[in-house]
């Protein structure tokens, strides 16, 4: 008799989110703000005066842990329409979230100290984390700058207490790197472990099994369902259909019918929580972008010269981009969105490919000659597409 294959390992699937990444980040730099209610937000430009008042070193450098909280400015003295990127722990009970308009969180937490993102140091810290998981559990999707998915199933420990173990290593290696949190929620696969991460913020471990399914996620609402928008949910809310158990409730014809047949079976199979989709470690990038949107309209001929400058700096992020990753590219595009909220996008596909920050403000410029500059602009933005590898250049013989 042969022997008999070993049983496959159960599948763990773990998803990582940083606490307030871009708050936390901050707060590296400015310790003394640990346990206020602070908000990330806004343009740089307007630190000026914090700045200004911070003690010295002997060499003359501010000392950020030396400014007094009382210095920095407040987020009822906000005037713009700026966004929050995150806001800290104590200002979430508030009210103050994600994506909120700056105005609309200064009427819900005033007191709430304002500090603009600097998105160069968290690009740095967020290839610091990710570096560290590499080294742990190199079976990693990266999702954004501040998540990532993994896979534990075959990584020397990841089985142990069906994760948990793994887990508090990656947790205790990217704090003693980086002196930042994060949670990780690990369960059989993606869509779950993208819920659990949220159980138990900041700094917790959750693990789910399929048991779970409905005393744990069932009660939560629709939206917690990673892909899940507030249309389908109002859609779904129409029908009386608000948390995810009674979404599983509904016949998967039923939703078929009203949302299609891709969808209406996703939304089924999502409620019952299956998802067979791998971590994917690597994925080829179909563009880089840079966009900004301005405190106040810009217009392009009266606002000409600050135009220009946000315009090449664009450009020359977008370039930077493409080297720092290894790509070029030969699609160069624009996009404008105008004070009355409509967009206008333009490119154009050159022969030749390119990393260049010249080159790029240069085909871009061109694409904005195609649109409408005679109405105020709020936001701006430039692409590059149709990426490759940039080529490695030649070997230069010595005896050349």
């Amino acid at each position: 008799m042969e022997p008999q294959a070993p049983a496959p390992l159960p599948r763990r699937i773990a998803h990582l989110d940083m606490d307030a990444f871009f708050a936390s980040v901050e707060l590296l730099r400015y310790p003394q703000l640990k346990g206020l209610p602070v908000v990330i937000g806004g343009s740089r430009g307007h630190e000026g005066g914090w700045l200004a008042r911070a003690p010295r070193d002997e060499a003359g450098r501010p000392r950020l842990d030396r400014i007094p909280p009382d210095a920095f400015p407040r987020l009822a003295d906000y005037r713009g329409r700026g966004v929050i990127t995150t806001a800290t722990y104590p200002a979430r009970p508030f009210g103050v979230g994600s994506a909120m308009g700056l105005m609309k969180a200064a009427r819900l937490c005033p007191q709430a100290i304002l500090l603009p993102v600097d998105f160069d140091e968290v690009r740095r810290y967020s290839r610091a984390f990710k570096a560290v998981i590499r080294d742990i559990a190199p079976v990693m999707e990266d999702r954004s700058i501040d998540e990532v998915y993994m896979d534990f199933t075959h990584v020397p420990g990841g089985q142990r207490e069906d994760g948990r173990v793994l887990a508090r290593l990656i947790q205790k290696s990217i704090f003693d790197a980086t002196g930042l949190t994060c949670s990780i929620g690990v369960a059989p696969n993606k869509l779950l472990a993208k819920m659990a991460s949220e159980f138990d913020k900041p700094g917790g471990i959750s693990i789910v099994y399929e048991a779970d399914l409905q005393p744990r996620i069932w009660p939560l609402p629709c939206r917690k369902i990673n892909g899940i928008g507030p249309k389908t949910d109002a859609r779904l809310q129409a029908h009386g259909v608000r948390t995810i158990g009674e979404l599983a409730a509904c016949g998967p014809l039923w939703l078929i019918e009203r949302f299609g047949r891709s969808h209406g079976a996703w939304l089924h199979e999502s409620a019952w929580g299956r998802d067979e989709r791998p971590v994917v470690t690597e994925s080829e990038p179909v563009s880089m972008s840079r966009e900004t949107t301005f405190a106040r309209d810009l217009h392009a001929v009266r606002d000409r010269t600050e135009l220009g400058r946000i315009f090449t700096r664009l450009a020359e992020q977008v370039a930077d981009d493409l080297q720092r990753k290894g790509y070029e590219g030969r699609n160069v595009g624009i996009k404008l969105r105008y004070a009355d909220f409509r967009i206008a996008t333009r490119a154009q596909t050159v022969d030749d490919y390119t990393q260049d920050a010249r080159r790029i403000r240069l085909l871009a410029g061109q694409c904005l000659k195609r649109v409408d500059l005679t109405e105020p602009l709020r936001l701006l933005g430039i692409r590059v597409g149709a990426l490759r590898h940039k080529p490695s250049a030649p070997a230069t013989s010595l005896s050349n």
